[in-house]
């Protein structure tokens, strides 16, 4: 452990030697703007030794913590820039999706009548079953009965197809499949054990039987779905949901079996869940080979359209929490902060909502370097503001600002400071009331 402290001692000391020489050797790098203790009769601008590459600009006129960068150092810390445009970006949102069944796909099998299971058949949950699949025998004295009537009915000429049609879909409704039905017609057989079969291909979600299983008119017995499409489901964002569309396409990864297939947005509103407080996307998405299972997690990336606005990456704009900064390359290497608003926030670029004309051009990287240099240089220069929270109306404060006009207040051995003389007022008559 002491063994890797030192080490890492080693590399800071190194790492600083190596910045404070090229700094030396690169004097004329760094110059700010205006600087209250320069001379104005000197007519110096501290430039370096042997002349200043850069020439004599008057910064006067650019916003306090401006700094000035030589080329050389420009490249050694890595600033580059660019001109702002407003345009429409292409994003994609990356998606954490679950699988769902499709619900037009589900067939439930409930029973028409009271009976008991006599004998069940292979396929249980998770079995894959075909239309017509045996899934179990059953008797039941409504469904026989009717059976009966049916025969009869049909075997008689003076009675009428009406009747013979009631009780057709009286069978259906009991259990029966047309299938059944007409094999019934034809050969005129009643057997009191009957045969509950699939009504149609898929995956057993649910078998809720067993021999000897006594079950009551309506009951759920089965439940099977077909899985050749299926829904899934993503969370987003309500900022983001502004941006979706029915009917655009979205890839669905599944990482473990390295597969991807195509989803399509459903044309069906997203709907709100009050526990994540996100939208829920419907995507529907095709799945022949049966790679997606109810409950699964797939990966999802869905291409959306931004809107027409100045857009620049994250790196371009500090943000210290109580303002967003951006700085303007003025030209022969002067950079001058800039305070800006912001917007959306997508693939590592900003949406620049306010303070930031198109065709300025900005700094794009390594503006962290360039600030640390402004705010040095406003320190030295005694203008680099601390801000505090006016108690009374929460209001954002410059400290040197309230000292200067008085102010503030002490309270328990804790300096406030105050936006205006009424806020000070109203804090000294009682601090308690905004100390809560």
């Amino acid at each position: 452990m002491k063994k890797f402290l030192y080490g890492v001692l080693c590399a800071i000391l190194l790492a600083t030697s190596y910045w404070a020489g090229a700094r030396h050797n690169d004097r004329q790098a760094v110059i700010t703007g205006p600087r209250p203790a320069e001379s104005a009769s000197s007519g110096a601008e501290m430039a370096p030794e042997g002349g200043n590459e850069l020439g004599d600009v008057d910064t006067s006129s650019l916003a306090p913590g401006t700094v000035r960068i030589s080329p050389a150092m420009q490249q050694m810390i890595g600033v580059s820039t660019g001109v702002a445009k407003k345009e429409e970006r292409a994003a994609t949102l990356r998606l954490l999706g679950s699988v769902a069944v499709d619900e037009e796909r589900v067939f439930t099998v409930r029973a028409g009548g009271d009976g008991i299971i006599q004998k069940v058949f292979p396929g249980t949950t998770g079995s894959l079953v075909k239309e017509g699949q045996p899934l179990a025998t059953y008797y039941s004295p409504d469904l026989f009965a009717a059976e009966q009537y049916l025969v009869a009915v049909s075997s008689d000429r003076y009675r009428s197809s009406l009747q013979e049609l009631v009780n057709e879909n009286k069978l259906q409704f009991l259990g029966l499949t047309p299938s059944q039905i007409k094999e019934l017609k034809k050969n005129h057989e009643v057997d009191e054990v009957i045969t509950l079969r699939a009504p149609g291909a898929g995956f057993v979600l649910a078998r809720k039987v067993s021999p000897e299983f006594r079950f009551q008119k309506g009951e759920e017995l089965y439940r099977i779905v077909d899985l050749k499409k299926v829904w899934i489901y993503a969370d987003v964002y309500a900022s983001e949901g502004r941006y979706l569309k029915p009917h655009v396409k979205a890839t669905v990864s599944f990482p473990q079996l390295g597969k991807k297939l195509q989803a399509e947005v459903s044309d069906v509103l997203p709907l709100f869940d009050q526990t994540t407080r996100t939208l829920k996307v419907r995507l529907e998405v095709d799945n022949p080979e049966i790679l997606l299972r109810p409950d699964m997690f797939v990966d999802v990336e869905l291409p959306i359209t931004l809107p027409l606005a100045i857009t620049l990456p994250a790196d371009a704009v500090l943000d210290s929490g109580l303002k967003k900064i951006v700085f303007i390359d003025r030209g022969q290497g002067l950079f001058e902060p800039r305070e800006v608003e912001i917007g959306w926030y997508f693939d590592n670029h900003v949406e620049i909502s306010g303070g930031l004309e198109p065709g300025e051009r900005v700094a794009l990287s390594s503006t962290f370097l360039i600030d640390s240099e402004s705010k040095m240089e406003l320190a030295a220069a005694g203008m680099y503001e601390t801000m505090s929270k006016d108690p009374v109306n929460d209001m954002d404060v410059s400290v040197n600002k309230a000292k200067t006009a008085g102010l503030k207040s002490s309270f328990k051995g804790k300096t406030y400071y105050f936006s205006s003389a009424e806020s000070k007022e109203q804090f000294d008559k009682g601090p308690e009331n905004y100390l809560q």
